[in-house]
């Protein structure tokens, strides 16, 4: 329902195209620095400590995701609530959607430290198989980045927050600057200073210490952002649920992810037999490769996602769905460039990460698999997201967990199944190709059910309420 305009708010006044641009250029930097950061990485693993130090750490890669997943249950739940809030020009509401989020946060931190803990260790040996090496580094790594979990979810929340309040550039050059230490730092904890997996896990929960302290330093020295002492004025604990509801759909298919990755681990352990470790560090550096080549299109969205929510709260209609429009435009020619570099360069493309030319060599077949139907995904991610600004989690449920949680496991097994282990990474273009098909009939049902009075995905009668 929208709450009428707020006062000099440019989310509200400035040119969708130019609006869109300002925030989405920024935010590309942002997530690419991150998606940078775990390429550089894998090169410097794989061609320092070799194979089983890629291997240990892609054998993680489930419970990375469930991490990630968390921060945008979090992050995602509070920027939808927080940027209608701020769209309202109700600033006070919006500290207070601020201060919870902190406390799910470090609240959901803690129980998945106390888990880990408890049974970590035995999934990653039943992951591992009987290589001791590779179960001791995969342990190792894993451990420091759950514990390192509070800073991560937290420098995340407040990025989150500076984005939805028009910082974007801010935070774009606080990401290079982080990132590349980063970088730096790892190449001195893995290479120099010979620490292995534990060097690269150590890197990166001391660069997000220092982002979070960078962060928290900006809201203490700022007269417009949502100041720290908001987070003493409200409680951390309670009305947790609208930010879960907003935030699990898009949460979830991080889950998902994992869940795909544990599948294939499985079965490659099942069917790779001795090329096992090979195979699972091609598909490690794969996961990296589309690591870097999602996150700028998860930065369309969510700077799709800015705009939208600020103008959905002040009722401007018109403006939302033009900034849906850009969004899926610019999101779909980038999976086109995307897909077409990788094409024309995945034969070699695995040489940089491994001198193994077993790896190598799997590298470009799975790639050629992946991305067969990789212009499709920006779009209907970027259409998820904004279901997901305007407050309807159902639908954006529907776009970003059928294919993780039921498409592709069902396909790799069945797959597998019926035509043999060579037919494995196929079930990503199906699943592809099925989850289009269901984006567009979302997307039939949604105009026809809707006014052109009203934003896309509203109803005439939701408008007006």
């Amino acid at each position: 329902m929208p709450y009428g305009p707020a006062t000099e708010n440019r989310f509200l006044t400035a040119p969708i195209g130019r609006l869109f641009l300002s925030n989405a250029l920024p935010m590309i930097l942002v997530m690419s620095m991150g998606g940078l950061l775990n390429l550089v990485d894998a090169v410097f693993l794989g061609q320092y400590v070799g194979v089983e130090a890629l291997t240990a750490v892609s054998l993680v890669f489930p419970f990375l995701m469930i991490t990630f997943a968390v921060s945008t249950l979090v992050g995602g739940g509070m920027t939808s609530l927080l940027a209608r809030q701020l769209g309202a020009a109700d600033k006070e509401a919006g500290g207070a959607i601020f201060a919870r989020a902190h406390g799910l946060a470090l609240s959901i931190a803690l129980a998945m430290i106390i888990i880990y803990l408890a049974v970590g260790p035995g999934l990653i040996e039943q992951l591992s198989g009987a290589d001791s090496d590779i179960t001791r580094m995969a342990h190792l790594y894993l451990l420091i980045v759950i514990l390192g979990t509070p800073l991560q979810f937290l420098l995340s929340l407040h990025a989150d927050a500076l984005r939805i309040e028009g910082r974007a550039g801010t935070i774009g050059m606080l990401s290079v600057g982080v990132t590349l230490a980063n970088i730096v730092l790892n190449y001195l904890l893995i290479v120099t200073f010979d620490f292995g997996v534990a060097g690269s896990a150590w890197g990166s929960v001391i660069a997000q210490g220092v982002g979070l302290a960078l962060v928290v330093r900006l809201r203490l020295k700022s007269e417009t952002l949502l100041q720290m002492a908001t987070l003493f004025r409200h409680r951390w604990i309670g009305g947790w649920i609208p930010i879960i509801k907003l935030g699990a759909p898009l949460s979830l298919s991080f889950i998902g992810m994992g869940l795909v990755s544990a599948t294939i681990i499985t079965t490659l352990r099942l069917t790779a037999e001795a090329g096992y470790a090979d195979a699972i560090a091609a598909y490690g550096v794969v996961t990296r490769i589309v690591g870097f080549a999602y996150l700028p299109q998860m930065a369309i969205g969510l700077a799709m996602q800015a705009i939208v929510g600020n103008n959905f709260g002040a009722g401007l209609y018109q403006r939302s769905n033009s900034a849906l429009l850009v969004a899926v435009g610019a999101v779909f020619a980038y999976c086109l460039i995307v897909a077409l570099g990788l094409f024309a360069t995945n034969a070699t493309l695995g040489a940089g990460f491994s001198d193994d030319p077993v790896v190598v060599a799997q590298v470009g077949t799975i790639i050629r698999a992946m991305f067969a139907l990789y212009v499709v995904a920006g779009p209907i991610l970027v259409l998820a997201l904004y279901f997901q600004a305007i407050g309807q989690p159902g639908r954006t449920a529907a776009l970003t967990l059928a294919k993780p949680f039921v498409l592709t496991p069902l396909l790799v097994v069945a797959l597998v199944t019926l035509i043999g282990p060579g037919s494995l990474w196929l079930a990503f273009p199906a699943a592809d190709g099925l989850l289009a098909v269901i984006a567009l009939a979302i997307v039939l049902r949604t105009l026809a059910h809707g006014s052109s009075q009203a934003g896309f995905g509203v109803s005439e009668t939701s408008a007006k309420a």
